[in-house]
């Protein structure tokens, strides 16, 4: 994640066993959640990028979000989609990650069939997760950046963008 991270002014968390991502219902990668110096939710988990490394590939650039940003940081102005209320996660997506909390435990302990049965299962339960199925790539020996990702962004894509959080204007 270093390499990954380089150049990058702010914070960048790896939650290697996605808690966070529970807590806040985070389903898609990059997402960004502002937390303020009190702890509190500024704003809440949005899919934003901070730097223009896949502009090509998703036609996002990260001037508007970083234009907020630095708002905020000067003066306390948070976008009107601060006040958004993320959905809560189904009760498949709460199944989906605990299969993908126990296909993960299995992998760390070697039994490698067990944990792709139980990858299988997360992502039969939440077929547009990126959190769970991006996520299950490298933990079974699948590029994260290859075909299987590009399949998955396809289909999500095709599937409306599907996300847990403040929508992209």
């Amino acid at each position: 994640m270093r390499e990954w991270a380089q150049g990058i002014s702010f914070p960048v968390l790896v939650d290697r066993d996605h808690l966070l991502a529970e807590l806040y219902a985070v389903s898609n990668v990059p997402t960004v959640v502002w937390i303020d110096a009190d702890g509190s939710i500024a704003r809440p988990n949005a899919a934003e990028v901070g730097t223009d490394m896949f502009v090509d590939f998703t036609g996002v650039t990260p001037d508007a979000h970083m234009d907020q940003v630095r708002e905020w940081v000067r003066q306390g102005t948070v976008p009107d989609d601060a006040e958004h209320e993320v959905d809560d996660l189904s009760d498949d997506e709460v199944t989906a990650r605990l299969a993908f909390r126990l296909a993960v435990h299995r992998r760390r302990d070697g039994d490698a069939e067990a944990a792709a049965a139980w990858f299988a299962r997360a992502a039969a339960l939440a077929p547009m997760d990126f959190t769970i199925r991006r996520a299950a790539m490298p933990l079974q020996d699948v590029d994260p950046f290859g075909e299987a990702f590009f399949e998955l962004f396809g289909a999500w894509r095709e599937a409306g963008s599907p996300y847990h959080g403040v929508p992209r204007g």
